[in-house]
């Protein structure tokens, strides 16, 4: 006679359908976390790659002479993804950090304004549909002419003298932007966008930091984040590369960096990295909250030209 306690026939028939259970489960979940891991190397594949890209980079310029290259990737990396969220002041906020690393002042602009046309083109191309070139016309010529002056500036001036101008004017507005009630300006001078949009120009050329004034300009204006954004832009994208190019031909002192270094597109991986990710913080914003994150950005910016 059959013990009670001994298993059963049925009892052991369900642990083998519980083990096969088990088994098919872990299966089914090792399939849909494979099938996930791949969907998600799918769609973020070219991240991964500016990933790898940058820290390839960051390793060459670590194996160089230049023993400043790994504070220079991360300062690119921070700016990138802060200022990309407002759409502007890569060159401020890294800034603030590549004066620090390198005397040479032509050099660090040059790295900024490089980094800055990587990102401005990866946004601009993101807005192209909603760019109105009916807008930004009345702003280039002024903004021409500025760049220009910004450029002679930058091979003859001190730095200090223009960025604690700049510094201060950016973090006086800024925080005066973030208190003050909601207020739209009427006013639509052209000599006002011109002077704008030169000044601007000046910013650019002198410290890759072509939206210093047309920013706070539209700020202004009862515009709304998507407006905003497609002028400012490509004004700073073309203001960007118009100030390269001046540099590039521009005379240059024998005490002065001469030329364009090549290599300065070693920074733009990790600087496009950064990019991705603040565009996707941007889409997250209202308009209201995008006018407070401006003019933090502004006044963040004048804090880090003081320092």
């Amino acid at each position: 006679m059959r013990s009670p306690l001994e298993p059963t026939d049925n009892f052991d028939h369900i642990l083998r359908d519980a083990r096969a259970e088990r088994a098919r489960m872990a299966m089914l979940w090792g399939e849909q976390g494979s099938s996930a891991f791949k969907s998600w190397m799918a769609r973020y594949r070219w991240q991964l790659w500016l990933i790898a890209a940058s820290l390839a980079s960051a390793l060459s310029f670590a194996h160089g002479s230049d023993s400043h290259a790994l504070p220079i990737m991360l300062a690119i990396g921070i700016a990138a993804t802060a200022s990309s969220i407002g759409g502007f002041a890569f060159s401020a906020i890294a800034g603030a950090i590549l004066f620090h690393l390198s005397d040479d002042t032509v050099q660090v602009v040059q790295i900024m304004i490089t980094c800055s046309i990587a990102n401005q083109t990866a946004m601009v191309w993101r807005i192209r549909r909603t760019i109105s070139w009916d807008d930004l016309k009345p702003f280039l010529p002024g903004g021409f002419l500025g760049v220009m002056v910004g450029v002679a500036l930058l091979l003859t001036v001190d730095r200090t003298t223009y960025t604690h101008v700049l510094g201060m004017f950016l973090a006086c507005y800024g925080g005066f932007m973030l208190m003050r009630k909601h207020r739209v300006v009427q006013i639509e001078h052209s000599a006002l966008t011109a002077l704008a949009a030169f000044l601007s120009g000046v910013a650019g050329g002198v410290a890759g930091f072509p939206s210093a004034f047309i920013v706070p300009w539209l700020g202004l204006k009862d515009w709304d984040k998507t407006r905003q954004r497609a002028l400012f832009q490509p004004f700073i994208l073309i203001m960007q590369v118009a100030a390269m190019l001046v540099i590039a031909f521009a005379p240059h002192s024998a005490s002065r960096h001469s030329g364009y270094e090549i290599a300065d597109i070693l920074f733009i991986p990790l600087s496009l990295l950064g990019t991705t990710l603040g565009l996707g913080l941007y889409g997250r914003l209202s308009n209201h909250q995008f006018a407070r994150v401006m003019n933090a950005t502004l006044m963040a910016a004048g804090i880090a030209y003081l320092l």
